[in-house]
């Protein structure tokens, strides 16, 4: 389901998502209100991107939205006046969601603004981001909560970690060679934008 938002005390505007043409969205996932989605994303079944409380929610070009995925935030606006608090900057535009290009969002994963998550990073299924910001190039292994912080570029966060302190973000460990998941995000891009142009071609 593709469709508007509806006019409320902290959404003064009706907006419906702009999709590139490119970009695959299943039947039975939802994208609603103000929503970007750029070229060659992947949006599963049962994903639900829904800008319609806070917003705009941006996903850049070549990312992916697995089965499940939640991306969703708290109002950014009241009355018509905007709240901060509730909005990072990125590239100097103002987001209530910002995921960025060659993202990859596993199987049930929560991204619920304020919070953004940089270029080439992925994360792992059941993974929660909130009032969080995700650096470029990381990996956030399965189950992880991740609140209130900020993760420098390169960092892992092993599997089932809780950071809830910027002392114990600081403290994650940096992606090295030996790193076993260096490598992951490339081949879950490649199979989803493969599949992104093969469900295109097969629906047309």
């Amino acid at each position: 389901m593709i469709g508007k938002n509806v006019i409320t005390d902290f959404s003064g505007k009706v907006s419906t998502p702009v999709i590139d043409p490119s970009t695959y969205v299943h039947p039975l996932a939802a994208v609603i209100g103000n929503v970007t989605l750029g070229k060659n994303i992947m949006v599963s079944p049962f994903a639900s991107i829904r800008g319609d409380e806070g917003q705009p929610l941006f996903v850049g070009d070549d990312a992916n939205v697995q089965d499940g995925v939640i991306i969703h935030a708290l109002e950014t606006e009241m009355n018509g006046e905007p709240i901060e608090k509730n909005l990072n900057e990125v590239n100097g535009k103002k987001y209530a969601v910002y995921v960025g290009c060659r993202v990859s969002l596993a199987h049930q994963v929560q991204i619920h603004g304020p919070a953004v998550v940089l270029d080439d990073s992925f994360v792992g299924m059941q993974s929660l981001v909130f009032k969080s910001v995700v650096g470029r190039g990381c990996v956030v292994e399965p189950g992880c909560l991740l609140m209130g912080v900020t993760i420098a570029d390169g960092r892992y966060v092993p599997a089932g970690s809780t950071i809830k302190t910027q002392e114990q973000a600081d403290a994650l460990p940096a992606i090295t060679e030996d790193y076993p998941f260096r490598t992951l995000n490339k081949g879950v891009l490649h199979v989803n934008t493969a599949l992104a142009k093969g469900y295109l071609e097969a629906n047309k």
